[in-house]
């Protein structure tokens, strides 16, 4: 069993006020406490859940040759692989033990918002694997959906209108990544976990981890507690965005990934990001006259932009100085 709390997803998509009001106060007691919790019953089909772990194995297992052809312009797109080590989540320890593979919002490359270079709007990069790119956006708009329906019961809780978000997230930033550990060495020998103590950067995150575990996550107290593996469901947590986006109302909690089980560990994360032009600023409901906006507003990539520079940039600096 976990100690985090685990929400029953049906009331809400049962489509009932009462459903909406009862799913939205076991939200928002999560994301003012923990900011971690489960969610059951989210409707997503378990063949699905089935065939994107199927999906991620099969990428992982190609030659390091083949992924390497997909890292063209990662930093500046946040599309395609990230080679084993190739992430530096804190950077008070050694870089992440872990390979990744990203995608976005599917567009064609001559879509008007990639010809104008919005931000982080880029065309995906796929391996040549049969069925596997209907796979994994059959995932990504199915997650998608999924985060914005919570997303109206985040609102709700905070006092706005249930659709507040929806047109902030009706183009998102939003990143499906696969992720794949190897069993790590001991960390009194290494200092080297699978992924390093962090936050999550945008609204919020939906993974799909299987059998193996491994995520922690920090209590306000500063002791770690494990996060297992419940069969069908999903861990969410609030990201760094939505806690400005509420004006620290709701908490981001540092979390990281120790794979101490023996075995390869998957994972499957969709971090929401809002639109990049969306406005992030502190919700008029978040504000009081002694507790005023802590944040001034600012656009969604911009937000995420400065994230992003700040995982990347030793890493980047440490491939610059090498060519």
């Amino acid at each position: 069993m976990s100690d985090l709390p685990i929400i029953d997803l049906k009331p809400l998509l049962d489509g009932t006020p009462a459903g909406l009001e009862k799913v939205a106060a076991d939200i928002g007691k999560a994301a003012r406490n923990i900011g971690f919790f489960y969610v059951q019953n989210h409707g997503i089909e378990e063949n699905l859940m089935i065939a994107i772990f199927a999906a991620s194995k099969a990428f992982f297992a190609l030659p390091d040759s083949e992924k390497m052809l997909l890292t063209k312009d990662f930093f500046k797109t946040n599309r395609g692989y990230v080679p084993m080590k190739g992430e530096h989540l804190d950077p008070g320890k050694p870089s992440d033990l872990k390979e990744a593979f990203n995608i976005g919002l599917d567009l064609d490359p001559t879509d008007p918002r990639i010809l104008k270079g919005e931000p982080f709007r880029a065309a995906n990069q796929w391996p040549n694997l049969p069925s596997w790119k209907e796979t994994l956006l059959a995932y990504f708009d199915a997650v998608w959906a999924l985060g914005r329906v919570l997303h109206q019961a985040i609102a709700t809780d905070l006092g706005t209108d249930k659709n507040y978000f929806e047109n902030k997230l009706d183009a998102p930033m939003a990143t499906l990544r696969l992720l794949h550990y190897p069993p790590q060495p001991a960390r009194a020998e290494t200092g080297q976990i699978g992924a390093g103590t962090h936050t999550d950067y945008g609204n919020l995150t939906i993974l799909l981890p299987d059998d193996v575990g491994g995520l922690e996550v920090q209590q306000r107290d500063g002791k770690w507690i494990k996060a297992p593996t419940l069969e069908g469901a999903f861990v969410c947590n609030i990201g760094d965005c939505l806690m400005r986006w509420t004006n620290d109302t709701y908490v981001s909690t540092p979390h990281r990934v120790v794979n101490t089980g023996g075995r390869e560990r998957y994972s499957i994360a969709f971090f929401l990001d809002p639109n990049p032009d969306a406005e992030v600023a502190c919700l008029k409901s978040c504000q009081r006259e002694d507790r005023p906006a802590l944040y001034p507003p600012i656009s969604g990539a911009d937000y995420l932009k400065r994230k992003l520079d700040a995982s990347y940039e030793q890493v980047r600096d440490s491939s610059a100085s090498s060519t």
